[in-house]
């Protein structure tokens, strides 16, 4: 049997020159990417640009059509994927629970990578220790006994990250995590990513999405996505600058940053030559 356990050395994530064709359409081209621990990368680029399809292989669902992806030291197509995928913390914000269960409940699913409470399995001390650990860095402790129908959009992001956390993953993949999330609870979300980035500094995050505005001010690294192909990627100070969000969006942007935080504001006067501007 194949060892799927993750290796110490090497990056997190490697994919080197990979294309994904589906129904001959050509969904990422050329695409290389190298995670190390510790950096938090957000992937960003308007719909169909290729971001969610980036986020299948890193998160150990689906192969490349040619290239190679490697996720904590293994080659996909030489490992076991089901069982690498259990090192994988993927967060959905579309997570279905159908159970009556409490938040608390819902995070310790986690353990056991289910949906639902497996029966006649009661967690161990540690387990449960790990569990309010966690909701309590989520900024959940006051909800740990909601049920999981009367908590808002935000509250349940919040859980999930929890959940996704219990097995100790050395990777955390977020999709649009703050997808239909009003700005209270946008605001909860990213800060609870600032306190979990501070408090796990071994852990390595990829976070999708369209809107600078849900960058954490704890990304280190970004890369652009425009049509299926890297437009550029690296440390976040060198590729989040108006020239470059303004190409990967194809419209005149002019980005700013303000206590950490990144705002975007459409410049419709402006074509080329645009300066990133940095408030503090």
């Amino acid at each position: 049997m194949v060892d799927s356990r993750p290796r110490e050395a090497g990056p997190v994530l490697r994919a080197d020159d990979v294309d994904v064709v589906r129904e001959g359409a050509h969904l990422l081209r050329e695409v290389s990417l190298r995670v190390e621990r510790g950096q938090h990368w957000a992937l960003l680029g308007s719909n169909g640009a290729g971001k969610t399809t980036l986020l299948g292989l890193l998160g150990v669902s689906t192969h490349p059509t040619r290239g190679t992806v490697e996720v904590l030291g293994h080659r996909l197509g030489r490992v076991d994927m089901r069982a690498l995928r259990g090192y994988v913390g993927h967060i959905d914000p579309r997570h279905p629970v159908r159970a009556p269960l409490t938040a608390r409940q819902v995070v310790l699913t986690g353990a056991t990578n289910t949906t639902e409470l497996v029966p006649r399995w009661e967690p161990d001390a540690e387990q449960l220790a790990r569990a309010e650990r966690l909701i309590a860095t989520l900024g959940m402790a006051e909800k740990s006994e909601s049920r999981w129908d009367t908590l808002s959009q935000g509250e349940r992001g919040r859980a999930l990250i929890a959940r996704a956390l219990m097995p100790t993953p050395r990777l955390l993949l977020l999709d649009e995590p703050a997808t239909g999330l009003d700005l209270a609870a946008r605001e909860q979300l990213l800060s609870g990513l600032d306190a979990l980035r501070a408090e796990h500094p071994e852990l390595a995050t990829v976070l999708v999405t369209h809107h600078l505005e849900e960058l954490p001010a704890s990304t280190t690294h970004a890369m652009l996505l425009r049509e299926g192909r890297c437009l550029v990627s690296g440390a976040v100070d060198d590729v989040l600058t108006s020239d470059n969000i303004s190409k990967c969006f194809n419209h005149p942007v002019r980005l700013s940053r303000v206590a950490g935080r990144w705002l975007a504001r459409a410049e419709n006067g402006v074509r080329d030559g645009i300066s990133n501007e940095r408030l503090t």
